[in-house]
């Protein structure tokens, strides 16, 4: 009887610091996910914030299984009614962007005064086309979110981007016909927004002041 008392009392013991020690396994394991997930937003927060647009890069392109990410993060962007209603093109074909390069330069001469230039890309060995549906009332923002999404996962794989506003009259041209035809764009759709890829060649710039009055709540 006293050995069966003692045995209780043991496995009460066992019990109650097996109780402790899951206990305490428990408050870890809760830490570690708190400041996993502290980590995350961190990492998240400090690419939006140090994410640059790049006008200087190396020569070779983007590795294209890295350009496949960033294409897998652009399509999961929020889109209205989720239509996904966009069209994207990658080229790194470097007979696409001296074509292009030389129809711009004959139309914009002063390209070729800019520091260092090789290509109208911003010297980008990858570009990016994304175009929209001609009906479509969202193609604009749509377009926007997925190209935010792309530089972003660009920039957490430390590739650089550029949006390309002028590029988008140039393809338009009628000199420029052959390689908007080389896109194979869905019919209907029409070329909103073009980006530069590639690795930085230097440091990023730093970042120009931002008004932070323009955004604030209203009571």
């Amino acid at each position: 009887m006293v050995v069966m008392n003692k045995l209780a009392k043991f496995a009460v013991a066992f019990a109650g610091a097996a109780t402790m020690v899951g206990c305490c396994s428990n408050e870890c394991a809760e830490k570690e996910c708190e400041q996993c997930a502290c980590d995350k937003e961190s990492a998240v927060v400090e690419n939006i914030m140090t994410r640059r647009s790049v006008r200087d890069y190396k020569a070779e392109p983007v590795d294209r299984d890295q350009m496949a990410k960033i294409l897998e993060c652009g399509i999961y962007a929020p889109s209205a009614m989720n239509m996904q209603a966009w069209a994207v093109r990658v080229v790194d074909a470097p007979d696409f962007i001296d074509g292009v390069t030389a129809i711009a330069v004959e139309q914009m001469p002063q390209l070729k005064e800019q520091p260092n230039f090789r290509n109208f890309f911003r010297n980008a060995p990858t570009v990016a086309f994304i175009a929209v549906p001609d009906e479509s009332y969202s193609g604009e923002f749509d377009s926007g979110l997925l190209a935010e999404n792309m530089m972003l996962s660009a920039w957490s794989m430390g590739i650089g981007s550029c949006c390309l506003g002028s590029v988008i009259p140039v393809m338009n041209s009628d000199a420029a016909k052959p390689y908007l035809e080389r896109l194979n764009l869905p019919e209907g759709y029409h070329l909103q927004i073009a980006i530069a890829f590639g690795y930085p060649a230097g440091e990023a710039p730093a970042a120009p002041a931002r008004d932070s009055s323009k955004a604030y709540y209203i009571e």
